[in-house]
C-alpha cells in the first residue's frame, strides 16, 4: 500500500512540470520548419544579390562588342510632355439664326460640307417677309409726299402765309416719317434685304440666308418645312484656319513656360507626324484640380486637324549644361540604374548612378561622383549585366 502511494504521487507530480511527449514531437517538427523557412529565404536572399566586380574573358568582351568611353558634357533641353485638344476662337464659330423667323424652305446644307462667305446657304420664306417690304415701301411713299408739304410750309411760314402751329406739325410729321422709312429700313438689312432694291415688282416672300464666313459646317439642327422662331440657331459654322491648341498644365508646371515658347503637337494616330506650334496665352486662374490652359497657336496649318481632336505635346524647356553618357550605358535593376566601370581589361565594376533628362539619345548623369575620368562601358553594358545576374544565381 505504501508503495503503490508514492508511485501515485510521483506520477500526479510529472503530469504538472513536464511537457508531454507529442507536444514535444510538435515543438521539434515547428523548429525544424522555421529553420527550413530561413534557409530558404537566406537562399532567395543570396540569389537577388549582385556581385559588384565581374570578370569576362577577352572572347566575352568580343561578342558582347563592349565599348568604352567618358563622360561628356553638353548642352540639353528637357522636355515637358502634356495634353490637350484643338479650339476654335470665339469670332471663328457662328451660329446662323433668322431674326424674324420663318419656314425653312431650302438648304443643300450637311454636317462636314465646306461654305464660302457670302453662299447662299439657305431659303426662308415668310409672310411677315411681305408685309414688312409692303410697309417700307407704302412709308417711302408717303415721306415723298411729306417732304414736299414740308418744304411747301416752310415757305409759307417764311412768308408768314400760314402759321408757326401749322409748320411745326408739318415738320414733326416729317421726321416721323423719315425715323418710320430709316427704322423699317433697318429691318429689311436684317433679313438680308437691300433697301435700295426695293420696289412694287420686286416684293418677294422668301429671303437668303448668307454664309457669314468661310470654313465648314458642324451642325444642322432643321429640317425642310419646319418654322424656326427667331431665336432658334439652324446652323453651326466654323472657321477652321484659326484654330489653337488648348494644353492643359499642372500648376507645378507653370514656372517652366512662358509667352512665344516653342514646342510641337501630334495625334495618337500620327505620332510621326509633328505640328510646330507656339504659346500664345497662358491661363491666370488654377481649377480646383490644380490645373490651368495653356492656348498655342499653330504655326503651319493643316486641314487635317479639326477641332475638338485630342492632341500630346512637348514643350522644350530651357537649354542646360550636363553631365551625359549614351542611354546604352545605363542599365536598370531592381528600380535602380547603374553603369559599369572598367577596372582593368577584363574587370568591371557595377556602381549605382542617378539620372536625369533625356534628349536624342544621350541621358544625364545628376550623381557623377569620380566618375568623371573613369572609362565607362557604353555599349554592352546589359551583356555584362547578364553575366553578373547568372553569376549571382549560380
Amino acid at each position: 500500500m505504501k508503495n503503490n502511494f508514492i508511485i501515485t504521487g510521483c506520477s500526479s507530480h510529472s503530469s504538472n512540470n513536464l511537457l508531454p511527449s507529442n507536444t514535444i514531437l510538435l515543438l521539434f517538427i515547428v523548429s525544424i520548419f522555421f529553420a527550413c523557412g530561413n534557409s530558404k529565404l537566406t537562399e532567395k536572399k543570396a540569389v537577388t544579390t549582385l556581385e559588384t566586380v565581374v570578370n569576362l574573358s577577352n572572347e566575352q568582351i568580343k561578342s558582347a562588342n563592349i565599348v568604352l568611353g567618358k563622360i561628356e558634357q553638353k548642352s540639353l533641353s528637357s522636355i515637358l510632355k502634356v495634353n490637350g485638344k484643338i479650339d476654335v476662337p470665339p469670332q471663328n464659330m457662328v451660329s446662323v439664326s433668322v431674326p424674324l423667323g420663318g419656314y425653312l424652305k431650302s438648304t443643300k446644307l450637311l454636317p462636314g460640307m465646306p461654305v464660302r462667305k457670302g453662299e447662299v446657304i439657305a431659303v426662308m420664306e415668310d409672310q411677315q417677309y411681305i408685309q414688312i417690304q409692303q410697309d417700307f415701301l407704302m412709308a417711302k411713299a408717303k415721306l415723298l409726299y411729306v417732304t414736299n408739304e414740308y418744304n411747301r410750309q416752310k415757305e409759307l411760314n417764311i412768308s408768314k402765309a400760314s402759321s408757326d402751329k401749322t409748320f411745326q406739325l408739318t415738320e414733326a410729321e416729317f421726321s416721323t416719317q423719315k425715323i418710320l422709312v430709316k427704322a423699317l429700313s433697318e429691318k429689311l438689312k436684317l433679313i438680308g434685304i437691300n433697301p435700295e432694291n426695293i420696289n412694287e415688282n420686286t416684293i418677294s416672300k422668301s429671303i437668303n440666308i448668307y454664309s457669314p464666313i468661310n470654313g465648314f459646317v458642324t451642325m444642322v439642327n432643321v429640317n425642310i418645312g419646319k418654322y424656326t422662331q427667331p431665336s432658334e440657331v439652324l446652323f453651326e459654322l466654323v472657321n477652321p484656319e484659326d484654330i489653337h491648341l488648348a494644353l492643359t498644365l499642372f500648376e507645378k508646371d507653370l514656372s517652366q513656360i512662358s509667352i512665344g515658347q516653342k514646342l510641337v503637337a501630334f495625334t495618337n494616330n500620327k505620332p510621326n507626324i509633328k505640328h510646330p506650334c507656339e504659346i500664345i496665352l497662358i491661363g491666370q486662374t488654377i481649377s480646383s484640380d490644380r490645373i490651368t490652359e495653356v492656348h498655342c497657336h499653330f504655326l503651319d496649318y493643316d486641314k487635317t486637324l479639326l477641332p475638338g481632336m485630342y492632341m500630346n505635346a512637348e514643350i522644350e524647356l530651357k537649354k542646360k549644361d550636363a553631365f551625359v553618357l549614351p542611354e546604352d550605358a545605363i542599365v536598370r535593376f531592381e528600380n535602380i540604374e547603374y553603369v559599369f566601370v572598367a577596372k582593368d581589361k577584363n574587370n568591371f565594376e557595377m556602381i549605382p548612378i542617378t539620372t536625369g533628362t533625356i534628349e536624342n539619345g544621350f541621358i544625364e548623369i545628376i550623381s557623377i561622383q569620380n566618375l568623371a575620368t573613369k572609362n565607362i562601358v557604353i555599349n554592352g553594358a546589359y551583356s555584362i549585366l547578364m553575366k553578373t545576374k547568372n553569376k549571382s544565381e549560380e
